[in-house]
């Protein structure tokens, strides 16, 4: 019987709690825990509302370790290095998640879409579905008819139509999308002078990077604004096109493998929550975990 399993991108969520919840939450030892604390009461929600059978978390190890890092070192160079109270968090993050019932994942080379990417893999190679519950666009590209993304936060939910619909290309061309006109939050290049409507009006007529570029002499031709000149753009900016489209693509090799057994939700474990939620001096929110093993 085909079970559906939920796979979790776990940063935007524990970003969004430590940075919308006061510092003021503190351990015992006055040490501040905030994002822990938002970061459970997601957990909380998501099991309520969506009663998972099968439930894995993926994280970030680090914003700089990338394998991404190491073929293009300004890959994210814009974003900001998370606060060093936040950084502090982080362990006990994962260590909740665990506590909590699920599999969790992390690893220093890959990022938590290329866990979530291999785990969904899997998945779907072995008949069956995954919910994929984050904020970030570039995982729409795992998107198919077993493969269904979810933004808890806004609660949308886009499959392959919904996809189309919101960035004009379809899942498997997000990564070509992206290569074009590139990612200002991740600091991928892109095409100069190439901008989103240009990159979807592109691939409504190509199916990929690659045969855009096969097909570079038909460009000029298209019936899409400024279509001499996008020719030439595409020109310059073969190389920075390439390695975009290599930066912006999941890997789907990451180092997360898992079968059905090991992502099956039993629920919280007891005594390791008691533990942990003890130390951090979480109290009232016990009360508020959903299911138990």
């Amino acid at each position: 019987m085909p079970e559906t399993v939920h796979l979790v991108d776990a940063s935007p969520y524990i970003f969004r709690a430590f940075f919308s919840l006061p510092e003021s939450i503190t351990d015992p030892a006055g040490a501040p825990v905030n994002a822990v604390y938002g970061f459970a009461g997601f957990l909380i929600k998501l099991v309520e509302t969506e009663e998972p059978s099968h439930l894995g978390l993926a994280f970030d190890r680090s914003l700089t370790s990338s394998f991404r890092n190491e073929i293009y070192p300004e890959y994210k160079a814009g974003r900001e290095l998370p606060p060093a109270e936040l950084e502090a968090q982080l362990d006990a993050c994962f260590e909740l998640a665990e506590a909590f019932g699920a599999a969790a994942f992390i690893d220093d080379r890959y990022e938590a879409d290329d866990l979530i990417a291999a785990l969904a893999d899997r998945v779907v190679r072995e008949g069956h579905g995954a919910v994929i519950v984050t904020s970030d666009k570039d995982l729409a590209q795992l998107v198919s008819e077993r493969v269904e993304l979810f933004d808890f936060a806004k609660g949308e939910r886009y499959g392959p139509a919904e996809v189309v619909e919101k960035f004009g290309v379809r899942p498997g061309q997000i990564a070509d999308f992206l290569a074009l006109a590139g990612d200002a939050v991740d600091n991928i290049p892109g095409v100069a002078g190439v901008g989103k409507k240009s990159a979807a009006a592109l691939l409504g007529h190509f199916a990929s990077l690659e045969e855009i570029y096969d097909s570079l002499s038909g460009v000029a031709e298209l019936p899409v604004r400024g279509a001499k000149s996008l020719r030439r753009k595409l020109e310059e900016g073969r190389e920075q096109a390439f390695l975009s489209k290599r930066l912006a693509t999941v890997a789907r090799e990451a180092p997360a493998e898992a079968d059905l057994e090991m992502l099956a939700y039993r629920g919280a474990d007891p005594e390791r929550l008691g533990t942990l939620f003890e130390t951090l001096g979480f109290e009232r929110i016990k009360k508020r975990i959903p299911r138990w093993r």
